[in-house]
């Protein structure tokens, strides 16, 4: 049987911290901390629900951050 590859490391970020922040500045400082991927999505947006290490999602209302999680 195959060994269960290590997942990569994620940032050692907060993603409380990006609360209340305007989306496209939070965009550029997720990226600048390393995360692969960064999803804005609007509030009540049905997603999908598999876990992706290295991505932030952020619930945007009114251009600012609402919401912020891993996965």
């Amino acid at each position: 049987m195959a060994p269960i590859p290590t997942p990569p490391a994620e940032p050692e970020d907060s993603p409380e911290s990006y609360v209340g922040l305007e989306a496209r500045s939070a965009e550029n400082r997720a990226r600048e901390h390393g995360w692969s991927s960064v999803r804005s999505l609007p509030p009540g947006a049905i997603i999908t629900m598999e876990y992706r290490v290295g991505r932030l999602n952020f619930e945007v209302a009114g251009g600012r951050v609402a919401r912020c999680w891993k996965g």
